[in-house]
């Protein structure tokens, strides 16, 4: 599951893909730096497994990740493949969900590619460019199916109807993400169709540092602007994340952090939400050999579950064993957990809750 960085060029992409995965993508003050899309793959923050780390005292940790994707400036035009569009347009498809990042900062020092800062133009130039592409998607998915359609094929009826509704929201410039599927067979098509504007998306407003805690006034009319998307907004100074990264210790850092009003750093708010966003939970196994964070999807079972270690453990999968994060640290350990009767053994039908500690039995 990967999340990609979009957004116009200069707003501050590979400068905080680099905070984030601290992969050295290359950063200059000029459009189409990024060609390549440079993935990295970041661990993400989760204060749980310090705890568990501290109580079963393992040889090794290994913590959840989320892979995240840099990918190049958009243009206007894109969609007609100005720029490097098609390209751009192509990895972005690949990915699961978009990060936009919108430059929320006056500096004369940076070139804008439109000339001044306008975060509400921004968001409608990527929006409208990534509109376009579905929509072009959309109508040659619809000459196909039409002419099945006309034979009363139902399958192709079903598909016609919700191709025309999306088609008409993205004529009036909204996302397909706006589209509720009505049905299960709605669901599948909506999810083959791979539309762009369909990915669920997170803002991140680029500020300078004076702003890193409350925001500015480019902040304000981001969030007023994106109200009705059931999208999340986040402040991020990306240049100052970008010099805590480069300081040597965790007390300077906290220090550095302290100054600005934050108690940690964006970076970790924003891996988070990525983390949410591609609908991500996690369980834990631990053992003295190694205390470890597995991601799985939300709602999956316990056999998905073990799967993640090994498809052997899905296959021949008997019973879960299961303890939930809070029993485990209010009694301080497996045993004791046990002892007060907080030890579970769960079936295949189990779904898996965030934070369970778990251990698999299986056959094969």
């Amino acid at each position: 599951m990967k999340a990609g960085i979009v957004g116009l060029p200069n707003v501050g992409k590979s400068t905080l893909f680099n905070c984030l995965s601290n992969a050295k993508a290359q950063s200059a003050n000029f459009p189409f730096c990024t060609i390549e899309p440079n993935i990295g793959v970041v661990n993400v923050p989760d204060p749980r497994i310090n705890k568990l780390e501290e109580l079963v005292k393992p040889e090794r940790v290994q913590m959840a990740t989320v892979d995240i994707v840099d990918i190049a400036g958009l243009v206007k035009g894109a969609s007609k493949g100005e720029g490097l569009g098609n390209q751009f347009l192509g990895n972005i498809r690949e990915c699961n969900a978009i990060i936009h990042v919108l430059r929320c900062f006056d500096n004369d020092n940076i070139v804008h590619v439109d000339g001044n800062v306008n975060p509400i133009r921004d968001k409608e130039t990527i929006d409208i460019e990534l509109q376009l592409k579905d929509l072009e998607t959309i109508e040659k998915r619809l000459e196909k199916v039409k002419r099945a359609a006309k034979t009363g094929n139902k399958e192709a009826q079903t598909e016609e109807a919700l191709l025309n509704r999306i088609r008409e929201a993205l004529l009036q410039a909204k996302s397909a993400r706006t589209i509720i599927p009505q049905s299960n067979d709605e669901e599948v098509l909506m999810e083959g169709f791979q539309l762009i504007t369909a990915k669920p998306v997170l803002y991140v407003c680029n500020v300078d540092e004076s702003s890193a805690v409350s925001g500015n006034k480019y902040v304000d009319q981001v969030r007023e602007l994106v109200k009705d998307e059931d999208a999340e907004v986040i402040i991020l100074s990306v240049g100052a994340e970008a010099d805590i990264t480069e300081l040597e210790s965790y007390e300077e850092r906290q220090v550095f952090l302290e100054d600005m009003g934050l108690t940690e750093p964006g970076a970790s708010v924003l891996i988070r939400a990525a983390y949410k966003l591609l609908k991500q939970q996690t369980y834990f196994t631990a053992g003295v050999k190694e205390v470890r964070a597995w991601t799985i999807n939300i709602g999956a079972t316990a056999p998905q579950a073990a799967g993640v270690i090994h498809t052997d453990f899905e296959k021949g999968f008997i019973r879960a064993e299961v303890i939930s994060y809070d029993d485990y640290v209010q009694y301080g350990s497996e045993a004791k957990a046990k002892e007060a009767g907080k030890f579970k053994v769960e079936g295949k039908e189990y779904v898996v809750k965030d934070g369970d500690v778990m251990h698999f039995r299986f056959n094969v």
